[in-house]
């Protein structure tokens, strides 16, 4: 009898989804895509995704009204309702899973392009707007300040995707995924990969102790001389005084 499949690491977001170690690999159809739905957006809200994106998106609709209260170029109506497709595409796409699916994209590095281009293109249609009027509305100055918003959150999801760009944990976790067919990788991988870990963690382990070791020699060193000092400059006054 063959022996169970080992648990396995939960995948980053947008990557080869890693099911749990009862019945891995062999969910199909909708049992599959339940368990998909849900992990994809627990893991979508607890990473702060969601909630930026969100308030991003909050604010160009925001701002987007605003426009149209005043007469605005049309350059920026056209920018912003790009910038709200874009951010209420990937809300969509993360909340119902489909990057599970789609495995031939590398969600993370698309994502982390998204809000780069974004931040940019808001930035740039701020400039733009600061030039393109010499009276400016409070309805226009608001609509900047929430452009400036989106841009600013852009940038803090720009932050929380680099989360799932270190390569090593990204090569791990793509090994032990389940290729197309559902068959997991030989259980020894796992045990290789997971020895070569523990050991690169053990290294890190050491190395911080010796650097706050050294941090601590040098504090006392520090200390020593300092008191040295201050009983040498004791001894003066004391000279000098008689």
């Amino acid at each position: 009898m063959d022996a169970p499949p080992p648990e396995t690491a939960p995948a980053p977001a947008g990557g080869p989804p890693n099911q749990p170690k009862d019945d891995v690999g062999t969910r199909k159809g909708f049992r599959r895509y339940k368990w998909e739905f849900k992990d994809s957006n627990k893991e979508f809200w607890t990473m702060g995704h969601a909630e930026v994106k969100i308030v991003s998106l909050g604010c160009i609709i925001a701002g987007l009204h605003l426009f149209e209260t005043v007469a605005t170029h049309p350059i920026l109506i056209l920018l912003l309702t790009m910038e709200v497709s874009f951010f209420a595409f990937f809300i969509f796409l993360y909340s119902f899973a489909l990057n599970r699916y789609l495995l031939f994209i590398y969600w993370p590095m698309t994502d982390l392009f998204n809000d780069l281009f974004a931040c940019g293109f808001l930035i740039g249609g701020v400039v733009f707007a600061w030039n393109a009027r010499r009276t400016m509305p409070m309805a226009y100055v608001a609509a900047m300040i929430l452009m400036t918003i989106a841009a600013f959150f852009a940038v803090v999801d720009l932050c929380l995707q680099r989360r799932h760009l270190k390569g090593k944990k990204i090569r791990k976790y793509t090994l032990l995924a389940p290729d197309k067919n559902g068959k997991m990788p030989d259980p020894k991988l796992q045990a290789m990969l997971e020895a070569k870990e523990e050991e690169e963690a053990k290294q890190k382990e050491k190395e911080e102790k010796e650097k706050q070791e050294r941090e601590k020699a040098q504090k006392e060193k520090e200390k020593k001389e300092k008191k040295k000092k201050e009983k040498k400059e004791k001894k003066e006054k004391k000279k000098q005084k008689k």
